[in-house]
C-alpha cells in the first residue's frame, strides 16, 4: 500500500492550511463564508444579504446615521453601501433623508417595514450561527466577542488602548 491509500479521507482529518494558518483574516473569512452562505440559503432570509441584515441592524441602533458613518461601521465602502441602501429603499425597509445643514448629506432610517424584516433576519441568522454559538461556552463567546472588539475597536476605529 502506498502512503496515500494509507491516508485518511480527507472528511476525516483537518487539512493543513499552509502558509494560511498565519492569517487570521483567512480563518475569520472562512467562517464567515459559511454563514453568509448558509444564512443566504434560509427561507426567513427571503432574499436579503448579509450586508443588508447587518445595515438593518446598525441603523435601528443608530437612527440618522450618515452613508458614510455607516460605511464605517459596517466596513463596505461608500458605493457598496449607496447600492444596499438602494435596495433597502425600495423594498420599504429604509429611507434617507437630506440633512438640512448639508444638502449633500443623507441620514438613514429603519423604517417600519424594515423593523419587520429586521425581525425575521435576525431569526434566520441566529439559526443559522445556533452549531457556531453551540461551540462555545458562554464565557467563551463573550471572551470572543470582546477579543473582536478590541482588534476592531484598536485597529479600524481607531480607539485607544
Amino acid at each position: 500500500m502506498t502512503d496515500s491509500e494509507n491516508a485518511p479521507a480527507a472528511s476525516d482529518r483537518r487539512r493543513d492550511l499552509g502558509l494560511l494558518s498565519q492569517l487570521l483574516g483567512f480563518r475569520f473569512r472562512r467562517i464567515q463564508n459559511h454563514l453568509a452562505r448558509g444564512l443566504a440559503q434560509s427561507p426567513d432570509f427571503d432574499g436579503g444579504k448579509p450586508g443588508e441584515l447587518s445595515i438593518l441592524a446598525i441603523l435601528q441602533a443608530n437612527p440618522g446615521l450618515s452613508q458614510v458613518e455607516l460605511s464605517d461601521e459596517v466596513g463596505l465602502d461608500t458605493t457598496m453601501i449607496v447600492i444596499l441602501i438602494d435596495d433597502l429603499e425600495g423594498r420599504g425597509f429604509a429611507r434617507r433623508t437630506r440633512t438640512a445643514e448639508d444638502r449633500r448629506r443623507n441620514r438613514l432610517f429603519i423604517t417600519p417595514e424594515g423593523e419587520g424584516a429586521l425581525d425575521r433576519w435576525m431569526g434566520a441568522a441566529r439559526n443559522n450561527e445556533r452549531a457556531v454559538r453551540e461551540t462555545l461556552t458562554d464565557g467563551e463567546f463573550q471572551q470572543l466577542s470582546e477579543l473582536l472588539d478590541r482588534i476592531y475597536d484598536r485597529c479600524f476605529n481607531h480607539v485607544p488602548k
